[in-house]
């Protein structure tokens, strides 16, 4: 479906009204934690300000950042989207999202799908979505984080605000902290370790750096990057001759989708990739991207540190 085609069918639905329907996702939440606060609040976001009444019961989320946020903040979404065509929500989320329904990619969320779930509350953010967020606001009340990747800790707060749970928010983020100081500590000093992270995109060689989830990740744990790796940017791609600088104590690599699959099967089946000496020498290891790249919240950070 067309951009300009999404916009007319959100506004006709905005109009006529959604007609009852029966779902089989249902939106939960988890009795043990309850909300922070009920009535009709206004949270200010990047697109402006948003009022929603009492706790949001039936949430949509269109990115997967937003997904694992909402997810560890004891709320299931009645919706999300798949990272890719494949149809498919992000795989170290498991059972957590056995009942989730999807409704599109995040390149192209179907706003049919999501009008259909009677939403209560629309979670994004404008890097993805900004061209969409007047007709997601037609259908529900609608929340746009500014950034994604490095500014996840204040995308999982903004979450919080808007499902009415600051104070699960601030729960989850200071135990996130403990647990990236006791994986540092496991290193001994890692300001003494330097850790790598190589991602193969379409058929690119991308070295995230500072700027990125995995980085922030790092860098509460304490760890020491490569001098490519320092800059405060999500990634700096490289061609395959210049991989020598992925160099590190630990290197840690992953590929996103098919075309990614090939471009990894190709360099690390080269020469160039035996010669690094992480690579020589056994200290490099392949990891999930879903779970390294694409997770973006609490839920990804912590398995992240579990495995390191």
């Amino acid at each position: 479906m067309s951009r300009s085609r999404l916009f007319r069918t959100a506004a006709r639905i905005a109009v006529a009204g959604v007609a009852a329907v029966t779902v089989a996702a249902c939106g939960t939440t988890d009795d043990a934690a309850p909300a922070d606060g009920g009535g009709t609040r206004t949270v200010s976001h990047a697109m402006g300000t948003t009022e929603i009444a009492g706790p949001p019961e039936r949430v949509v989320v269109l990115d997967s950042g937003e997904l694992d946020s909402v997810l560890a903040l004891g709320v299931t979404p009645v919706g999300a989207v798949a990272a890719d065509g494949s149809g498919r929500l992000q795989s170290y989320l498991a059972d957590r999202t056995r009942d989730v329904a999807v409704v599109g990619t995040i390149g192209e969320p179907n706003l049919e799908q999501i009008a259909a779930l009677r939403p209560d509350l629309i979670l994004s953010n404008k890097v993805r979505h900004e061209a969409l967020y007047g007709a997601l606001s037609q259908i529900a009340p609608t929340v746009f984080a500014e950034r994604v990747g490095v500014a996840w800790k204040d995308n999982l707060r903004l979450a919080g605000e808007a499902l009415g749970r600051p104070q699960e928010a601030a729960r989850v983020l200071a135990e996130y902290e403990d647990a990236a100081r006791a994986a540092g500590a496991r290193y001994g000093d890692p300001a003494q370790v330097e850790v790598s992270m190589v991602r193969f995109v379409g058929g690119t060689v991308r070295l995230y750096g500072a700027g990125s989830f995995i980085g922030t990740v790092l860098a509460d744990a304490g760890f020491a990057r490569p001098a490519a790796q320092q800059a405060d940017t999500t990634f700096v791609e490289v061609s395959q001759e210049q991989i020598g600088q992925a160099d590190a104590d630990r290197l840690f690599y992953g590929a996103y989708g098919e075309q990614g699959g090939a471009a990894q099967a190709a360099v690390t089946g080269g020469p160039l990739w035996q010669s690094v000496p992480a690579v020589a020498e056994g200290r490099a290891r392949a990891v999930s991207d879903d779970l390294w790249y694409l997770g973006i919240g609490p839920i990804a950070a912590n398995l992240v540190l579990q495995e390191l």
